[in-house]
């Protein structure tokens, strides 16, 4: 049987179609280098519901992608909720208001600034209106 280099190339092809429209497809949009780099728009990043209403979130970065260091995008909408972290959070607020509140204390980010929470700190993440901003965590998985 004398397959043609033609005939090849159709089934290589038709193949990769089936396998890329197969592939899960992400609801924001990530560059990915060859070197290890991740590139993320933010503002393509569609948030899921989390655990109350008001508050969303969506991880951008998965454990085999980045194995030590997690990164996400969370949105609070004129609510609070109470947490403990069990791992070290920065969060830099993309849009609002953010409020850490912790021992009574309250410390506010607004748009551009970042908030770093130590490991073990048990908080209430609040805002007065709407917020959105990136978390990133170490270790990556923070659950």
């Amino acid at each position: 049987m004398n397959v043609s280099e033609d005939l090849v190339r159709e089934i290589v092809m038709r193949v990769l179609k089936e396998s890329v429209s197969d592939a899960p497809k992400a609801d924001f949009v990530k560059q990915k280098d060859s070197s290890g780099i991740i590139k993320i728009q933010t503002d393509t990043v569609k948030c899921e519901r989390f655990e109350q209403d008001g508050v969303a979130l969506k991880d951008v970065v998965t454990l085999e992608e980045a194995p030590r260091m997690g990164c996400g995008i969370m949105e609070l909408d004129h609510t609070s909720f109470e947490w403990t972290l069990t791992y070290d959070e920065y969060d830099m607020v993309i849009d609002g208001v953010l409020e850490i509140e912790i021992d009574g204390r309250v410390v506010t980010g607004n748009a551009g600034d970042i908030i770093y929470i130590p490991k073990n700190s048990h908080i209430h993440f609040q805002t007065p209106s709407k917020a959105r901003y990136a978390y990133f965590v170490y270790p990556a998985d923070w659950q």
